[in-house]
Parts: C-alpha cells; structure tokens; sequence
C-alpha cells in the first residue's frame, strides 16, 4: 500500500547517547511501517552495523554498504538490499564506515552526501514511504549528514536519570543544521524507550519530557520487554519474534501514530 508522496519521508533517528534504543527503534518501527503496507528502506549509518545484523544481514553478505552510498557513488537501488520481510529493505554497514567521517572532510560536499544520495531521481521509482536513518551515538560528521538528508529527527529517549539534559546539544545540533543546511528540519517526535511503569523515576522523566516538550512526545511508550530485547539475537523484529508481545504492541502503536503525523511536526527548540 503506497501513499501518494512521489518522494519518501526520510526520518533520521538520533541520540548522541547509545544504549537508547536507536536501532532497536529503527529495526521495528521499519517493520510495523512494512507491516502496514508501507515501503520503507532503512539505512545503516551506524560502523557497528547492528541494525544490519538484527534483519539478518550477515557480514559475508554486505557487498555493498553505506559507505559505497556515500562516497563511493553508488545509487540506493545500487546498495539496497532486501530482507526477510516483504516492503523492508536496508543499506548494510561495516566497520569500514568508521573511517567515512574522516574521509569525507576532503569533500566540499561532506554534508550534503547522504541528501544527494537519498534525493537523487531514480529514489522515486523504488516504490519507498519512508527511509529510516539509524544514526552512530555520536554528533558526527554522519549524523550530521543524515539530519542534512532528513525531513525530520525521531529522538529514542530511555527513562533514566539526566535523559533530558542529553537533549540540549542535540537541539543546538539541529539548530545549527537548520541554519546552515537544511532549514525545513524538525523534530518528529520524541518517543520514551525501556519504560517500565512501576519505576517512580521513569514516571518523572515521561512528566518532565512532556512538560518541556509538549505534543512533540509520542502518546506511545515502548515498555522494558525482554522480548524486545531477545529478537535482534534471532535476526528478527520484535514483531516476528513475538507478536503478542507488549513490544510488538507498541511498535506498531508508534508505526500507526507515525504515519497519523503526516510530513512535519512542531517545531525544534
């Protein structure tokens, strides 16, 4: 089920942070947004190569990467691969991406790689909806480019203690991007990621993110669920792996709520 956009939505998700949930929120919502119907493409940005792992890309296999994507000149049909699940593909990652930032500060156009890659004309016949960036735990030169690339950022928030004060660079982040580069990005959403109800400080984190962020945090929460966790070891989302699960729910929530938010939503900072 194609909507009627001839270009695909491209999110970034982003936290400098790791152990947020970044890929784990990629690898599901791609595939609750796949499960709806929607094509979705999800682009590994991250040298670890996890999200690649977790749709049961084996090393061996990743002929073709991310890093041919940016600086190598390949297209996205060029790099695209499919996955188990029908309306998902992924460009696969290496640790060869590691090296990409340092190589690309050679490049006048070090910014603008990912966006010319993702914006080029044959992007439109790829039958894509959306394109889902899962970016490094870092501000880099990467990340940079995916919010360069983006229409809009999804920020994965853990329910933990100083989760909110991680956001301030952040948003300078974005800021300065929209000044310099990409003046139509906003923020997506925020989404609270491993909440577990019964904590009194995930409780204060979720008041406090909506208080300081308003309708920019999703009405969705992804819960603490070990099968969320155990999935990516069985080269599966949550969705295959369980889906009954309190995981399962959830994402596909987020997906319905994603795809309810249309193009843009609020405003950064």
């Amino acid at each position: 089920m194609s909507n009627e956009r001839s270009s695909p939505k491209i999110i970034a998700i982003v936290n400098q942070k790791g152990g947020v949930g970044k890929t784990t929120t990629a690898i599901n919502l791609g595939a609750a947004l796949a499960e709806k119907g929607h094509g979705v493409a999800i682009i590994d940005l991250d040298p670890q190569g996890n999200a690649s792992t977790g749709l049961g890309i084996e090393a061996e296999d990743r002929d073709l990467t991310t890093y041919d994507l940016l600086l190598d000149g390949k297209s996205l049909s060029d790099v695209l691969v499919s996955t188990e699940y029908d309306n998902l593909r992924i460009v696969s990652a290496t640790s060869d991406l590691s090296s990409a930032d340092i190589e690309m500060y050679s490049n006048s156009k070090r910014s603008f790689l990912l966006k010319d890659a993702l914006t080029a004309p044959d992007v439109e016949k790829l039958g894509l909806d959306y394109i889902l960036i899962d970016c490094p735990p870092s501000l880099s030169l990467l990340t940079i480019n995916a919010m360069v690339a983006a229409h809009s950022v999804l920020v994965p928030l853990q329910s933990e203690f100083f989760a909110l004060e991680g956001l301030s660079q952040l948003m300078l982040t974005m800021r300065e991007v929209r000044q310099s580069a990409n003046p139509g990005l906003r923020i997506e959403g925020v989404v609270l990621t491993m909440f577990d109800g019964r904590n009194r400080l995930a409780q204060q984190v979720l008041a406090d993110a909506k208080d300081t962020l308003g309708d920019l945090v999703f009405g969705t929460i992804i819960p603490r669920n070990v099968r969320v966790s155990e999935a990516p070891s069985y080269a599966q989302s949550v969705l295959d792996y369980d889906p009954g699960s309190k995981g399962s729910v959830a994402y596909r929530d987020l997906a319905q709520e994603l795809a309810a938010r249309g193009v843009v939503q609020g405003e950064t900072a």
